[in-house]
């Protein structure tokens, strides 16, 4: 089946490359057997992958269970999975079938994996190697045929490293891993979903159509979501009911935006401040600046203390002690430069009213310093990385961006 195709059988909008290729996997996985792990930010659509494996395998007429991990009490989830026998715990007054029972013939779509307890995890890695599972309290092994999707929105390996959860199961679940891209990674699809669910919306309350102004729209793109399709949503519903106002401007929408960091019930204003929080490019720049201006006012400092004699050096040291300065800023692709000190030829000149009785030469090479953002972006990583020892969450709330687009960083840069 065509992309466009399953887009319009499953209600997916958008045409960002990074959906299409999502889709293309969801598609070519689908007529297989084998385990998925779908990753993706919470609210981005991962349910809606599964239902698209399912539907389109020759499993689509069997029946389709979504299970979250995360919501089941530990002491109750084996119960929940596998069944139990009448008696097996306080409580268990009757015999139950577990959803790998029912679901037999079927798929069963497990989110918040990474939430599930240890113990369940030995648990399902026997299910998804022989397809045998025992029910609590019993000792009779069962037999299932269900295919596994699986789905989470940490960062499995992590989990993995921490001993948080199993390497055997990550590898046998990770058969074939389907990463939903975020929405501000998708930043074309914004405005078209925007006017997908105000339509959606406004017909449901017979309401008057939204209309966003051009500043507005640019805000709305702009912004980094981190609820993803699900907030998106959830905006444009409460624009449809609370505006009587119908033109949208961006003051208004900023009263639906919360703030990230803090008072999340606040409404985030930009106006004259730096927008810091839209994209790792604008980081990069104000650090940029920042270090310019630092360098600038290094200059002077250095300038004023060979004029006025802010710091007593001898003439045997005095062009040492001008090039350590120089060589403790820890620029990238600075410039080298050597100081040289002569002595003045005529030492009758020097009186009292010569503050610099030498005269200072640079003999520096004008090396154009590199504009390129790669580079910047790639020596500003290694230096967080340096600084906080190699911890990635550190050096990740150093440099203002998540955890996961450290990582992704580095793979990209190869660092």
């Amino acid at each position: 089946m065509e992309i466009q195709e399953i887009k319009q059988r499953f209600g997916i909008i958008g045409n960002s490359p990074l959906l299409n290729r999502a889709i293309n996997i969801a598609n070519q996985v689908a007529p297989t057997d084998i385990s998925v792990l779908i990753t993706g930010e919470s609210g981005s659509g991962k349910e809606v992958f599964s239902h698209i494996i399912h539907q389109m395998s020759p499993r689509k007429h069997g029946p389709f269970i979504a299970v979250n991990c995360g919501a089941i009490p530990e002491g109750t989830i084996d119960s929940e999975l596998f069944g139990h026998e009448k008696g097996a715990y306080t409580g268990a007054v009757g015999e139950r079938k577990g959803y790998f029972e029912t679901v037999n013939g079927g798929t069963i779509f497990l989110d918040e994996i990474a939430e599930m307890p240890l113990g369940t995890q030995a648990r399902l890695l026997r299910v998804l190697e022989s397809g045998q599972y025992i029910k609590v309290g019993s000792s009779k092994v069962e037999k299932t045929n269900v295919r596994v999707i699986a789905a989470t929105n940490v960062d499995v390996y992590d989990a993995v490293k921490n001993g948080k959860f199993r390497e055997d199961l990550y590898y046998r679940l990770n058969t074939v891993p389907l990463r939903i891209p975020p929405l501000r990674d998708r930043k074309e699809d914004v405005y078209l979903l925007f006017r997908k669910f105000t339509s959606d919306f406004t017909d449901k309350y017979r309401t008057p159509p939204i209309q966003l102004d051009e500043e507005a729209q640019q805000v709305l793109i702009n912004y980094s979501w981190p609820g993803n399709v699900r907030q998106l949503k959830n905006m444009a519903e409460q624009l449809a009911v609370l505006e009587r106002d119908r033109i949208i401007t961006a003051q208004t929408l900023l009263t639906y935006i919360p703030l990230e960091m803090g008072g999340r019930n606040l409404p985030m204003r930009v106006e004259n401040q730096p927008k810091e929080d839209f994209s790792e490019r604008d980081i990069l720049y104000k650090v940029l600046f920042d270090m310019k201006r630092d360098m600038v006012e290094l200059k002077k400092l250095v300038a004023d203390i060979i004029e006025h004699g802010g710091i007593s050096i001898n003439h045997a040291n005095h062009s040492q002690t001008i090039n350590q300065l120089y060589r403790d800023i820890e620029l990238p692709n600075a410039p080298e430069a050597q100081f040289t000190l002569q002595q003045p030829v005529n030492s009758n000149n020097n009186s009292g009213n010569n503050a610099n009785p030498y005269n200072i030469t640079q003999d520096a090479e004008e090396v154009e310093e590199s504009l390129s953002l790669i580079d910047k972006e790639s020596d500003l990583i290694r230096k967080a990385l340096k600084k906080h020892k190699g911890k990635r969450k550190l050096a990740a709330n150093e440099l203002g961006i998540s955890e996961r687009t450290l990582y992704r960083k580095i793979k990209e840069l190869n660092l």
